[in-house]
């Protein structure tokens, strides 16, 4: 198969897409020919060296959740950091930040200092869209540029994201330069047919709760199909436990990575 360009495959969304981190990662995603982000859940240096390794070759970024690393300092944070961008990857920094935009900026530096390092973050907006000024103004403290993704639905059970919070939410997220697009419902392909109506084509909705097996998993997560979610307007599927609980973490990482990137290329056809 030739190799396709970004613009390619993304098409008008590409052309007409005035965010630097959206055009970085659907760069990625077409050199990859891969939608997936692997949800780096290691709780060691160590192992988190060991997800790069195996299966950076074929996800377009890490999800992370840097206060969750046992033995974290901030030397080998660094060098995790330069092995992914050497890896051609994403770092996604899963904060779900909800605090005002004075308090915000200042959670972007403190000990893990994230505005260093993260290309994304998650947010709720249940304080207000300050929330978004301050984490960007995080990143500009130091010279750098990222997006927030907006929490609009998720994929555990029980949750209080309602339909009318999720409006509001896309409602103002796509009239903010500083989200990048939303976390939408994976397990759910029609909650995602909805949401993507809502958002339009201009921002990314990016999916947990997806696996190839799907179903119930542990503690009310709920997985659906990855191909069905892609197909639904997902932009990129947020894998876990379906990779790194593999018996092979490489050949799982390709199997989602073929599973998403064939629905792409379906549902842009």
């Amino acid at each position: 198969m030739p190799l396709l360009m970004a613009s390619d495959v993304w098409g008008e969304r590409w052309s007409n897409s005035t965010s630097d981190i959206a055009r970085k990662y659907m760069e990625v995603a077409a050199r990859k020919k891969s939608l997936v982000c692997l949800a780096a859940d290691r709780n060691t240096m160590s192992g988190l060296f060991d997800l790069i390794h195996e299966v950076g070759p074929h996800v377009a970024a890490l999800k992370t959740h840097v206060d969750l690393v046992d033995d974290w300092t901030a030397d080998a944070w660094n060098d995790f950091c330069k092995a992914a961008a050497d890896a051609d990857l994403l770092v996604f920094e899963d904060r779900k930040f909800a605090d005002i935009g004075k308090i915000s900026r200042s959670q972007m530096a403190g000990i893990y200092d994230i505005r260093s390092w993260a290309d994304l973050v998650t947010s709720h907006l249940i304080s207000g869209p300050d929330v978004v000024d301050g984490l960007q103004a995080g990143w500009n403290d130091v010279g750098r540029s990222g997006g927030v993704l907006l929490l609009a639905q998720m994929s555990s059970r029980g949750n209080l994201l309602s339909p009318e919070y999720t409006d509001q939410v896309v409602a103002k997220g796509k009239e903010h330069p500083g989200v990048f697009g939303f976390i939408g419902n994976g397990s759910k392909p029609e909650e995602l047919v909805e949401l993507r109506k809502k958002v339009g084509s201009e921002k990314m909705i990016w999916t947990p709760g997806v696996n190839l097996a799907t179903g119930d998993g542990e503690m009310g997560q709920r997985y659906g199909d990855p191909r069905e979610a892609v197909l639904a307007g997902s932009d990129c599927i947020i894998v876990g436990s379906g990779i790194h609980k593999s018996d092979n973490p490489k050949k799982a990482a390709e199997d989602y990575a073929s599973a998403s990137w064939n629905a792409l290329i379906e549902r842009e056809s």
